[in-house]
Order: C-alpha cells, then structure tokens, then sequence
C-alpha cells in the first residue's frame, strides 16, 4: 500500500504533439491533472522526464504549470527513464522505495520504466487512467505487461485516498476538492 514518506511520483513524457496523439486525451489530461495537485498537495516528490524534447516538444503547458517551480525536466533520448542518469539519480536522491507512475506511451516508455524501476527493487504503481497510448489496445498491452511484471495498477482515486488513509488526515479536504 502507498505511504507519502515512501512514495516518489514520476510524470512520464507528456509533451507536444505526441500528448495530443493519445486515445481518449482529454480524460487522461483531466486524470493527470488531478494526480499532481494531489501529489503536490501531499508533499511527495516528483520527477518530470521528456522524450527528445528538441524533436517532440516540452511537456504541455497545462501539465508544466502544475508542477512545483523547482520542477525541471530531466530530458532522455532512451525509452526508460533509467536510461537517464540524472534519472537515476534524482530517483534515488528520493530515498523513497514506492514509485507512482503516470503518463505516456503506456507500453514504450511507461512499461519499460516500470520493468527497470522493478529490477533496481523499487515498487512501482502505475495510474491506468492518468497514463496511455495512441491506441486503446497497446495501452492496454502495456497495463497488462507491468502487471505481469510485478507492478501495480491502480487508479488516480484510489492511489489518493490510499495516500490518505484516512479522512482526518490533514490533506483530506483539499484532496476531496482535487477530485470532485
């Protein structure tokens, strides 16, 4: 289960027009906008990485406004964001043992991410409706492969509530905002 002194939120190549290519894009945008107030809310770090951005752009405005003004990308050219070594790095300067991870494509640089956070012994959990594909089916391939992987899949809602515990936790009120 998730516990905010354990958890790390990563945001995974939202950027250009490969965002505006995703199935159902609105939803998702909607669902990862939410996650991150949340996450901001309840003070976990996050990591933004970008998929050549000099070729694909920067991550969406409306995404990049959300995040903490500390927030910059870390720019990667591999799939994995493991294959950036300020990835790395900055995951590991965490020192968290949970990863909540969304965005996109869900089977290329989300599924892979999460196949090498997994071997480095992290436990990872993917948001299903704040992460996609230009397709229905190969998002759903890539749910289904981080599963079997050994990740977990879990939802905007649920990772937030989970997050919670409880609803006298201090950030109940501004997460039940975030969601309604």
């Amino acid at each position: 289960m998730l516990e905010v002194h354990n958890t790390v939120f990563v945001c995974i190549d939202i950027q250009g027009n490969l965002a505006q290519a995703m199935h159902a894009k609105e939803k998702l945008f909607e669902a990862v906008k939410k996650l991150i107030a949340g996450v901001v809310v309840l003070d976990i770090p996050l990591i933004l990485t970008e998929q050549n951005p000099a070729r694909l752009g920067p991550t969406l405005s409306e995404i990049q406004t959300l995040m903490p003004s500390a927030t910059r990308p870390v720019s990667k050219m591999s799939f994995s964001c493991c294959g950036s070594e300020e990835f790395v790095q900055a995951i590991g300067a965490s020192k968290r043992t949970d990863v909540l991870l969304c965005g996109i494509e869900a089977h290329i640089c989300v599924y892979q991410t999460a196949c090498d956070l997994l071997a480095r012994g992290y436990r990872v959990h993917c948001v299903a409706d704040s992460v996609s594909s230009r397709t229905q089916d190969n998002k759903a391939i890539g749910l289904e492969k981080i599963k079997n992987a050994g990740g977990v899949i879990t939802s905007t809602e649920t990772a937030l509530f989970e997050l919670l515990k409880t609803a006298e936790a201090p950030a109940f009120k501004a997460i039940a905002k975030i969601i309604r």
